[in-house]
């Protein structure tokens, strides 16, 4: 069975925070004529990234071709849960002429890809390019870039900053795998941030990459889908830390889930996640809240100390609940200490 036979896969990684549900939604709303199925990968128990997803489907993109894979990284759990959920996707009574797969912001890109050489998927779908999206600003900023000279005075002043931190490997075996990358956030990096970050990348890369920068997700999608890249086949183009290895460890990564309640001071929980974030040096925090008096959801999505926050939707029939998911090294996740920072 040839390339053009089989249903084309995108791959979109990229690291905790960096926009990725953000550019699957413009996706869903310019589907180029195409019935789309996405499959999303979290970290944690609370599927938030899917449940936004699931809110924004439409007649390309039924509810029903929106699949979870909660509390697992989808590059570990291959044969459990990654190769019977695309069979379930290709099983719908309309077969989607596109699957969009969203990583957890900790999957190593690499692992996933061999996974199309599985003999039960092989010959029905193949991987038409790998997408990385990353925080233009913080990539600016030197955060997973350690030998920078924009970190050197960082580096000399903490002794734990003259390794490579598991959250750099992440980044650079998904900068490694990319057929193209996209630095999100453009807005907030400015030029100058823009051109810096791409200097990052393209010291990362292995191979010269497109590199374009993006606000709110918004890219021709006739750039990024349709590459017919087959990366499944060209593994040895695209370098990892873990080549030789038949897995990874996320050991140093955890979540913790906390229950709110329902808040009345949306501003007063704001200002304590950043705090928290600052404290705590927690890396991420996603979820939704349940105001009082309000009858809409409040979306609440946290990089480091940057909160973005905002109603989305009535939350109708379902259950009025307040649910964060924070996500720090595990070194630094203390539920005890989380709990309290959110007055739990």
């Amino acid at each position: 069975m040839s390339n053009l036979s089989k249903i084309p896969v995108t791959v979109i990684t990229g690291f905790l925070g960096s926009g990725k549900t953000t550019l699957i939604r413009h996706l869903m709303q310019n589907p180029q004529g195409k019935r789309l199925a996405v499959l999303v990968n979290e970290f944690g128990t609370a599927g938030v990234d899917g449940d936004i997803l699931k809110s924004c489907a439409d007649e390309n993109c039924p509810e029903n071709n929106i699949m979870e894979l909660a509390n697992g990284c989808i590059c570990c759990t291959v044969a459990d849960d990654f190769i019977p959920t695309i069979e379930r996707l290709m099983a719908l009574p309309e077969t989607p002429e596109h699957i969009i797969i969203e990583t957890s912001g900790l999957a190593l890109p690499k692992p996933l890809l061999k996974a199309f050489d599985w003999p039960a998927i092989k010959s029905r779908i193949t991987v038409d390019g790998v997408i990385a999206v990353a925080d233009a600003e913080a990539v600016a900023a030197g955060q997973f870039a350690p030998d920078l000279d924009a970190v050197q005075a960082q580096r000399e002043a903490d002794e734990s900053l003259d390794h490579e931190t598991p959250l750099s490997e992440v980044f650079e075996d998904q900068i490694s795998c990319a057929d193209i990358v996209l630095l999100s956030k453009a807005d907030l990096a400015g030029e100058a941030g823009i051109a810096k970050a791409k200097e990052v990348v393209e010291a990362e890369a292995p191979r010269k990459l497109p590199i374009i920068a993006i606000t709110d997700g918004a890219v021709d999608p006739r750039v990024i889908l349709g590459l017919e890249a087959a990366a499944e086949d060209d593994l040895h183009n695209r370098p990892s830390h873990h080549d030789g290895h038949d897995d990874h460890e996320h050991d140093d990564f955890d979540s913790v889930v906390v229950d709110l309640g329902e808040v009345e001071d949306v501003q007063a929980l704001q200002d304590a996640i950043e705090k928290m974030a600052k404290d705590q040096n927690i890396l991420r925090v996603k979820g939704y809240v349940a105001v009082k008096g309000k009858p809409m959801r409040y979306l609440v999505q946290a990089v480091g100390t940057r909160i973005r926050a905002q109603y989305d939707q009535p939350w109708g029939d379902r259950p009025r609940a307040s649910l964060l998911v924070v996500i720090a090294e595990h070194d630094h996740i203390d539920e005890t200490a989380i709990k309290a920072a959110l007055g739990v």
